[in-house]
C-alpha cells in the first residue's frame, strides 16, 4: 500500500534522526526478506515459537502482552476464553520444550516467575508436578503436549486467529495519521464556517433590536404631546339637555304631590265625620227641612182657603 511504504519512509528518517542504527539495519533487513507490504501473522508466529525454542521466557511474555493489550483487548469478550486458552496452550508449549532440552532451570524459572499467577486457575493444576516428574512424555497427563500432531494444530490455530484479528482490526493510528490529520482540518473548516455564520446572525440580531430601539423611541416621542396639539372632535350638542336622572327626580316630585293631596282630603272627610258636620248629612238634613215647611204651607194654605 502507498499509505504504509509512505509512513515506513517516515519512520526510517526518524530512526535516523535519532541515530537508531541498529534498528534501521533490522528495519531494512525485514523490508528485504518481506514479499508483501502489509503485515502478515506469519512473522508473530515465528518470534512466538523463537522465544519458545530458545527458552527466552520474558521475550515470549512481552510479545503476547503486547499483542493482548493492542489486540485481543479490542475484541468482543466471547473471544476472551479463546484467548486465555491460545495463551494456556502457548505456556505449555514452552515447559515442554524445555523439558526436551533438558533445562530444567528454565522450568524452575518459568514456575517462580508464573507460579503465583497460575495457581489461581485450576487447569494448572496437574502442572505444579511437572518438574518433578520422570518420563513425562510416557505420562498419560502430559503426553499428549508431546507429540507434533498437538503442537503443530497449536501454532495452526494461533496463525488462523492472528490473521482473523488483523483482518477484522482498523489499521493503527500511526498508519492512519495522514487521514486523521485531513480530517481534523475538514472539522477545524467547519468549525470556522460554523462559527462565522453565528457571528453573521448575531449581527442581524443587534441590528433588529436597534432598529426596534429607535422606532419605540420614535414612537414615545409622538406620544409625548400637549393638551393643545389635541385638536377637538366635532360633535353636535343634543337639543334637550336632561338627563335621564332628572327626569326620574321630576316624576317622583309629581307622584308625592298627588299623594299628599289625596291624603289631606281623607284626613278632612274623617275630620267632618267624626265632628257630625258631615257635608253629606248637612244636605240630608236641608233637604228634609225643606220638605216639611213646604208641607206645612201647602196644609196651611188649604185650611186657610178651605176655612
Amino acid at each position: 500500500m502507498a499509505q504504509v511504504a509512505y509512513l515506513d519512509n517516515m519512520l526510517r528518517e526518524y530512526l535516523v534522526f535519532r541515530g537508531y542504527s541498529s534498528t534501521l539495519k533490522a528495519l531494512d533487513m525485514e523490508q528485504r526478506n518481506e514479499k508483501d507490504q502489509h503485515f502478515r501473522a506469519e512473522h508473530i508466529i515465528e518470534h512466538l515459537n523463537t522465544a519458545v525454542q530458545t527458552h527466552d521466557l520474558k521475550a515470549l511474555r512481552a510479545l503476547w502482552l503486547h499483542l493482548d493489550n493492542n489486540l485481543f483487548s479490542k475484541l468482543d469478550h466471547t473471544y476472551a476464553v479463546a484467548v486465555k486458552k491460545l495463551e494456556n496452550s502457548l505456556l505449555k508449549y514452552y515447559l515442554v520444550t524445555a523439558y526436551s532440552s533438558n533445562k530444567s532451570d528454565k522450568i524452575a524459572e518459568f514456575f517462580n516467575k508464573l507460579g503465583g499467577e497460575l495457581q489461581q486457575q485450576s487447569e494448572w493444576k496437574d502442572w505444579f508436578y511437572f518438574s518433578f516428574c520422570k518420563n513425562a512424555e510416557e505420562s498419560p497427563t502430559f503426553a499428549q503436549y508431546f507429540t507434533k500432531q498437538w503442537q503443530d494444530t497449536l501454532l495452526l490455530s494461533l496463525r488462523n486467529f492472528l490473521t482473523t484479528v488483523y483482518q477484522c482490526l482498523p489499521q493503527p493510528t500511526f498508519v492512519r495519521a495522514e487521514q486523521e490529520a485531513a480530517h481534523m482540518q475538514r472539522l477545524q473548516d467547519d468549525n470556522n464556517r460554523l462559527r462565522t455564520r453565528l457571528l453573521q446572525l448575531q449581527q442581524e440580531q443587534q441590528s433588529q433590536a436597534s432598529g426596534e430601539g429607535s422606532s419605540t423611541r420614535r414612537s414615545s416621542s409622538r406620544n409625548q404631546q400637549t393638551l393643545a396639539d389635541i385638536m377637538p372632535f366635532d360633535i353636535s350638542p343634543p337639543g334637550h339637555i336632561i338627563d335621564d336622572f332628572c327626569i326620574i327626580a321630576s316624576e317622583a316630585n309629581s307622584l308625592a304631590q298627588a299623594s299628599d293631596a289625596q291624603a289631606r282630603g281623607l284626613k278632612l272627610l274623617i275630620r267632618n265625620i267624626g265632628s257630625g258636620s258631615s257635608p253629606v248629612m248637612a244636605r240630608k238634613d236641608a233637604a228634609s227641612g225643606d220638605k216639611s215647611s213646604a208641607n206645612k204651607r201647602r196644609s196651611g194654605s188649604v185650611g186657610r182657603s178651605w176655612i
